[in-house]
């Protein structure tokens, strides 16, 4: 039998596509440190310091594991659509928002799509795209971090299918507002307007979905209620759209755990937005010290994290690696534009106090 060479197997944009590059666990994080993992202060992955709600650990404990989830989400779609105010067919839960992110692609990308973004963003959009087989045309942001929007006009053409915006985006902080999306979506594209930090701005584009079939907005349970771990998310877009998605997910794609844990989150919600609100005074907070601070700039950020600024890529390297080996992690990016920052997610006040004295050491 003639030797079987998998290499040439495997379909050509995939062999040696250009993988995302997540963070790495918290037992890792404190080897790497050399120091217990009691001990380290992980702002690496905007997640919530405060954890989820008790009611939603203890719906997990009591979940019929042998039992498989519902695959229309009955019980998830309607909940969701007493919080967000959204008509039920309008509802899709996912496991988290990037498996909804994912599922777009496979809705509207065949190889040789293009895929619209603005640099710098969330690096999983280009991700997936790469994974389709699309191409990614990373659009530079102004000055400001703002979208240009001559730059859009003259980047659509015939093969463009997605247009993809994160707001609060990640990593900058900052918004998109409403009359730039409407003209996004007078291109007749596809157009993804990612709202996982919706809870710590409260400002929304969701309102403009029952106008506009080519709106998708995404949320996640992973920020404000600390499910990060249970990959849960959800996304608001026109009821045809869902229903395309309902065809070709998964059937069981978001767990019994999770789906637990999302109805007891949401029964829960007024406690878990005082974390929320807690997470807001603390980042407004390390913001005002941070703008007191030489060697550092702060970007204004409407989401649980801050985008701090270097003089130069080598000063944000030094900072980085010397607020890791005190065993506090923070997230730096191999973007050129971001070469000069690091971005920091907002602890709890303690974590906050650590992470500022160490910074202030280091910059002395």
């Amino acid at each position: 039998m003639p030797q079987s060479n998998i290499e040439q197997k495997i379909r050509g944009h995939l062999a040696n596509v250009q993988a995302y590059t997540p963070v790495d666990p918290p037992e890792l994080l404190a080897q790497q440190a050399g120091i217990p993992e009691s001990e380290i202060i992980k702002l690496n992955g905007n997640e919530n310091p405060y954890g989820p709600s008790p009611a939603a650990a203890d719906a997990v404990a009591n979940v019929p594991l042998h039992i498989y989830p519902d695959p229309l989400q009955r019980k998830m779609r309607q909940a969701l659509s007493e919080y967000t105010g959204a008509d039920v067919p309008s509802i899709i839960a996912g496991a988290g928002s990037d498996e909804l992110i994912d599922l777009l692609f496979r809705l509207f990308i065949e190889p040789g799509d293009r895929i619209l973004d603005f640099d710098p963003t969330f690096a999983m959009y280009a991700f997936c795209a790469r994974v389709a087989g699309g191409t990614v045309e990373l659009i530079q942001r102004d000055e400001l971090f703002d979208i240009d929007m001559d730059a859009l006009r003259d980047s659509v053409d015939e093969k463009t299918k997605i247009i993809f915006v994160s707001s609060p985006n990640n990593p900058t902080g900052n918004l998109v507002n409403e009359q730039k999306v409407e003209e996004l979506l007078d291109t007749g594209l596809v157009v993804v307007i990612d709202e996982a930090y919706y809870e710590f701005c409260n400002q929304t584009v969701a309102n403009l979905v029952p106008k506009h079939d080519n709106l998708v907005v995404l949320r996640t349970m992973s920020k404000w209620a600390g499910l990060a771990g249970l990959r849960v998310g959800y996304g608001i877009m026109s009821p045809e759209l869902v229903d395309h998605i309902i065809d070709i997910k998964s059937p069981y794609n978001v767990n019994v755990a999770a789906e637990a844990a999302l109805l007891a989150s949401l029964e829960d919600a007024p406690a878990l937005l005082g974390n929320v609100a807690k997470i807001v005074s603390e980042r407004d907070r390390l913001n005002a010290v941070l703008e007191d601070m030489p060697g550092i700039t702060p970007w204004p950020s409407e989401g649980n994290f801050i985008l701090c600024q270097l003089a130069n890529s080598e000063e944000a390297s030094r900072v980085y690696e010397a607020l890791a080996s005190r065993g506090i992690f923070v997230r730096n990016f191999g973007s050129e534009r971001l070469q000069d920052t690091f971005r920091v997610a907002i602890g709890t006040p303690d974590q906050t106090d650590a992470f500022i004295a160490a910074l202030k050491e280091i910059l002395k």
